[in-house]
């Protein structure tokens, strides 16, 4: 990548320190552009930082894993996971293009322009969903943002886990009403989730990956997955 950084570009350093007495510093630099716009998914949310320090905190198990992060808007956690050795799909809304734009050019800066962006509308079985490979893990950060569209995710996310039974769909959300609830939701299409605590990947911290994000900001993270294949948290 580049060290030359453009106009709107937010640059992103996720790294670990190797055991006791190894002198050894595993580090990732990722840039993705935030673009004034008034569509959500142009800029990098608190959500978006904690879900890609889960992905590093779990690189050595994504090499070769095929990955879809959906809503991506910035592209932030799907980066990190392609920059980790995963076979990564970037996707949003077919029904707003300069989101898929944006994470066009995600892909360019880190050079990843083999990287698949397609259009995926929550909630509608197009071709391009009907077409995707064999997934193991959906990314999504900050998705079920607007109630409206929480029955249409897990429509969405559904569809996906019956085709792949085996698929984990990692997601972080960002604590903003005290009567936020999916389990309903979870029940009606035979999903379950776990939450992940935060200290587990070391997100518990106001600032991470060398930015000002998540900052003061609640964010959980969870994995949801089909009723009879709840994973175990360690």
């Amino acid at each position: 990548m580049s060290s030359a950084r453009r106009p709107g570009e937010k640059r992103f350093v996720f790294a670990e320190e190797g055991p006791l007495r190894v002198c050894r510093v595993e580090w990732l630099e990722v840039a993705v552009p935030e673009v004034p716009d008034p569509q959500y998914g142009m800029y990098v949310w608190p959500c978006a930082v904690v879900l890609a320090q889960y992905v590093w905190y779990s690189r050595n198990t994504l090499r070769g894993k095929t990955i879809l992060e959906i809503g991506a808007g910035a592209g932030l956690p799907g980066i990190v996971a392609a920059k980790c050795g995963a076979n990564v799909t970037l996707s949003d809304s077919a029904e707003i293009p300069n989101c898929l734009d944006n994470c066009r050019l995600s892909c360019q800066i880190n050079n990843l322009e083999d990287v698949p962006v397609i259009g995926l509308t929550w909630g509608q079985i197009s071709p391009d969903l009907v077409l995707l490979p064999q997934i193991d893990i959906i990314l999504g950060s900050d998705v079920f943002y607007d109630t409206e569209d929480f029955e249409n995710i897990l429509t969405t996310v559904f569809y996906l886990i019956r085709k792949n039974p085996h698929a984990l769909f990692w997601t972080t959300y960002q604590e903003r009403c005290a009567d936020w609830s999916i389990e309903s939701l979870l029940y009606k299409w035979n999903l379950k989730c776990v939450h992940i605590p935060l200290e587990t990947f070391k997100a518990d911290e106001e600032f991470l990956a060398g930015s000002n994000l998540p900052g003061s900001h609640s964010v959980h993270m969870m994995i949801i997955t089909l009723e009879t294949n709840i994973p175990s948290v360690t």
